[in-house]
């Protein structure tokens, strides 16, 4: 009886002591810090998650080191200071402000992000626990900004460029006008020999259908959110712009609105049967929504540009040629005497003779050579530091997306392909992936007076 008695106790003995090894084997909370990025500043933010069966969580602290401290930020029982979320059925998340503002112990400097979580395991004869750290880099002192070149004059559709400082050089930097940004560039880049990394060149515009009083400022953030700006503007210039009535007919709409649906299955349009109402129905569909995308896909390729400034000359018109429609044309077509719609021609429509040569206006890189909606076939030169140029409705291409041309070099020959009433290019300039009025980068005295004395300048 005792043996028995002693094997039963020798049993249960191995089998809590299996248990509690067992109940010890059992995955810990698994803990993510989303959140602080690498910086913080004045502000900022404070993610973090910890995911465990049920999400049934014993311990979940968050405390912030810096400098042989620690600061408690959370604590599950704790007075809450953060807002608590389930992001799955076994996740929590915790998130709160973190930076000066929320956190008055903060310091310039290095700081680290520690968090513990801990759940228990089978039975609750264990608790499994795990840990996590995250460390960032705590900024106060906003960057510097200062504008060094002079006489910055803008015209309403046009463009301009500034010379300034930005310290640290690292930090984002460039000119915001009203809610767009144009980014800087090293003024290396743009030919300035010797220059500091931080001494920064921008081009930048005041497009057609902003207010001529919009903000116009030179910015430079850092990483943590800290912005300094500086204004910088002597003249801002209002431009009147034609307004044009365009007459269409089935004839131009059974023309264009089979091939540019063809190449459009983004509209997830089938072209219809010709002249009945649905084909007026595509028409506007690609006058306004393909339009909006095209140029959604044009500043796209504002992110491609060269850091370097690839010309040195001025911008060339198509030789010979004749305007047809200029720059922010607003535009009212007419279909057998009825308004159907209104858009704004943002180019130059330049017209010779059929299937003329149409050469770059200046050196650059391809970045398009193919269809692009309502421009057919599309050539797209990078000049480097923001600026691009677009040639459109042209029949063939002399060029490839990669290749280097130079200034005057033919890329292809015009046509009517895309949204084109006949064989003419459309032609206009962009900065930061945004249509601006030629006529400035066609003039040498512009080109002499807004760009190349302020280079001169800064050397």
């Amino acid at each position: 009886m005792f043996r028995w008695l002693l094997a039963l106790l020798v049993v249960i003995a191995l089998a809590a002591a299996g248990t509690y090894v067992v109940a010890g084997r059992g995955a810990p909370p698994q803990v993510t810090i989303e959140k602080p990025d690498r910086f913080v500043g004045q502000s900022g933010a404070l993610d973090v998650t910890a995911a465990a069966p049920n999400a049934r969580l014993t311990t979940l602290t968050i405390t912030l080191e810096q400098s042989g401290r620690s600061y408690p930020l959370f604590t599950l029982d704790g007075a809450q200071t953060a807002s608590v979320t389930r992001a799955g059925p076994d996740t929590l998340r915790v998130s709160r402000p973190l930076g000066k503002q929320s956190v008055p112990e903060l310091q310039s400097g290095p700081a680290r992000i520690v968090v513990t979580a801990a759940r228990p395991g089978l039975l609750n004869l264990r608790t499994l626990t795990s840990t996590a750290s995250k460390d960032f880099q705590v900024r106060l002192e906003p960057p510097r900004i200062a504008v060094l070149s002079t006489k910055h004059y803008v015209n309403l559709g046009g463009s301009e460029l500034v010379v300034y400082r930005a310290t640290p050089a690292d930090v984002a930097s460039g000119v915001r006008v009203g809610d767009i940004e144009y980014a800087g560039f090293p003024a290396a880049g743009a030919g300035v020999p010797a220059a500091d990394p931080s001494l920064k060149v921008a081009f930048f515009a005041l497009l057609h259908d902003q207010p001529v009083d919009t903000p116009i400022v030179a910015y430079a953030r850092d990483e943590a959110g800290n912005q300094s700006k500086a204004s910088f503007i002597d003249s801002v210039f209002p431009k009147p712009f034609k307004k044009s009535r365009i007459e269409i007919d089935d004839k131009f709409i059974n023309r264009v609105v089979p091939e540019i649906l063809e190449h459009s299955p983004e509209l997830k349009v089938t072209p219809p049967a010709e002249s009945s109402p649905e084909m007026l129905a595509a028409f506007l569909r690609i006058n306004g929504e393909l339009r909006r995308i095209n140029a959604e896909q044009i500043a796209a390729l504002a992110a491609k540009t060269s850091p370097q400034r690839l010309w040195h000359e001025t911008f060339v018109q198509l030789g010979n040629s004749q305007v047809e429609a200029s720059f922010a044309d607003h535009r009212t077509y007419f279909y057998k005497g009825k308004e159907v719609d209104q858009q704004t021609h943002l180019g130059f429509d330049l017209a010779v003779t059929a299937h003329v040569p149409v050469v770059a206006a200046n050196s650059g890189t391809v970045l398009n050579a193919s269809w692009l909606g309502i421009y057919g076939n599309c050539v797209i030169i990078d000049h480097g530091m923001g600026v691009q140029s677009l040639y459109g409705h042209l029949q063939s291409f002399d060029v490839k997306v990669g290749d280097t041309v130079t200034r005057g070099q033919t890329v292809g020959r015009s046509d009517s392909t895309g949204l084109a009433g006949g064989d003419h290019l459309h032609f206009t300039l962009l900065v930061g992936g945004r249509m601006v009025n030629p006529v400035e980068w066609w003039d040498p005295h512009w080109i002499a007076d807004r760009v190349e004395r302020k280079l001169k300048e800064a050397m």
